[in-house]
């Protein structure tokens, strides 16, 4: 498979799609290392799910400034004799930032983002998962985590349409678009299979990869 032209791969998507799991298994498979979002140290996130209005911004300023200093150590190795897969992806930090802040803090949000954005390394692959938000919810409250306990069925709807309009215009990396409603490449090694395959035989900038029930 040619795989290893990728060295730096992202995998994307809105909460509950599963791409920690991937990005995970891909490292496994591919042996990388990982770069992994840490949200269960944010100090702010369980309070914003239980009053976002209050705790938006610190939430959001922590996530920015801790997933900068993630991808500054990585600018820092050789990544081309050391491949990464992470499950997340600077770019899209400001998809967030626009549905939980105010008109002032987004202000102030954006200024510190544009200074540090330069900064993050470009991958060679993003993988963007898809699926429907009643996929997504059905999947956030099977897997049980105490602190998304209180996120609301309307948030979801409106992050997987932020994701949607975010990964529509983004061409700044070779990007593979996956659907999940019938692909379930984390618990289906068949799956993973294809993902692979797909990964592999891609040419194009920007692709689709779906298939049917």
């Amino acid at each position: 498979m040619n795989i290893d032209r990728y060295n730096y791969i992202v995998v994307e998507g809105p909460i509950g799609v599963g791409k920690t799991t991937l990005a995970r298994k891909l490292a496994e498979s591919l042996h990388a290392q990982t770069l992994l979002e840490l949200p269960q140290e944010n100090p702010f996130l369980e309070k914003f799910y239980r009053d976002a209005a209050r705790y938006a911004l610190p939430t959001q300023m922590f996530f920015l400034f801790q997933r900068m200093n993630q991808l500054r150590d990585l600018a820092q190795t050789d990544l081309f004799s050391t491949r990464t897969v992470s499950d997340f992806l600077l770019d899209k930090d400001p998809l967030f930032a626009r549905l939980t802040l105010g008109d002032d803090e987004l202000n102030l949000y954006q200024q510190l983002y544009e200074h540090l954005r330069p900064q993050a390394p470009v991958p060679d692959l993003v993988i963007y998962l898809q699926a429907q938000p009643e996929t997504l919810i059905d999947r956030v409250k099977k897997r049980g985590v105490q602190m998304e306990a209180g996120l609301s069925e309307i948030y979801l709807y409106r992050l997987c349409e932020s994701y949607s309009r975010f990964f529509y215009h983004y061409d700044a990396a070779p990007l593979l678009i996956v659907n999940t409603e019938h692909l379930n490449p984390i618990d289906r090694d068949g799956d993973f299979e294809l993902l692979l395959k797909r990964i592999a035989t891609m040419r194009g900038k920007r692709e689709f990869f779906n298939i049917g029930e």
